[in-house]
């Protein structure tokens, strides 16, 4: 279980350009990964601690990154699933 949540500079600003439906999912997931960061599933091949947030049609993926050392999540970017622009922009943060 993780005590706080952040967000890089960039995500934060990726975060700002949603619409506030979307963002009231990625609230919703965001809550829910506090509680169980570690989802298999989810995880970001050939990562040890980087991890994605699916959700359907939105056509986003959060990718957020889990830091033991500091006890917590860190929202590191939202972009589209397509063309896999959010997993991609991940490797530079």
């Amino acid at each position: 279980m993780s005590d706080s949540l952040k967000f890089k500079k960039a995500a934060i600003k990726e975060w700002r350009k949603r619409d506030g439906h979307l963002r009231a999912q990625f609230k919703k997931k965001l809550g829910k990964i506090l509680q169980n960061p570690y989802v298999p599933s989810s995880k970001l091949s050939g990562t040890d601690h980087r991890f994605k947030i699916k959700l359907r049609n939105a056509g986003y993926r959060p990718v957020y990154e889990v830091r033991e050392s500091e006890i917590a999540v860190i929202v590191i970017a939202i972009g589209k699933h397509q063309g896999k622009a959010a997993y991609k922009s991940t490797v530079t943060r």
